[in-house]
């Protein structure tokens, strides 16, 4: 509002502003993973079989004369036989070792915000009579 009188040596000049303002925010963030793995292991399972056998066969015939004096006469017939065996066996049994895991996570963020502002200003001055004054405009 303004106004201007010139008459009577006396000014009135006054200004007025007001306003508002509004902002808002709203931000949301959500994450979710998982992991998972397994493992196995496992040894080697062995088997061992040896076997040995070992056959000897001889055979002979000894004869023997001797005559001075008296005679004398031997024979023998011999038969000789010889048999071995070993047998083993060698077992190694399977070791082995299984592990899983598994992780999982979610996140949640969420930001809401809300601003509000007001403002009011104003300026007046009045002069009269050789005398200024400069203030704030009331409501």
């Amino acid at each position: 509002m303004s106004e201007y009188e010139t008459g009577d040596g006396s000014t009135d000049l006054g200004h007025y502003e007001a306003g508002q303002e509004s902002a808002e925010l709203d931000q949301l963030h959500q994450s979710a993973g998982s992991e998972a793995d397994a493992q196995s292991q496992f040894g080697v399972y062995e088997n061992d079989h040896h076997a040995e056998e070992s056959t000897d066969f001889a055979q002979g015939h000894h004869e023997e004369f001797d005559r001075p004096g008296v005679v004398h006469a031997e024979s023998d017939d011999y038969t000789n036989y010889s048999h071995s065996a070993s047998e083993d066996d060698h077992v190694f049994a399977a070791e082995g070792s299984q592990s899983t895991h598994q992780a999982e996570f979610a996140e949640l963020d969420a930001l809401e915000q809300k601003f509000d502002a007001a403002f009011a200003q104003g300026t007046e001055i009045h002069t009269g009579e050789g005398q200024s004054e400069l203030g704030t405009a009331q409501n």
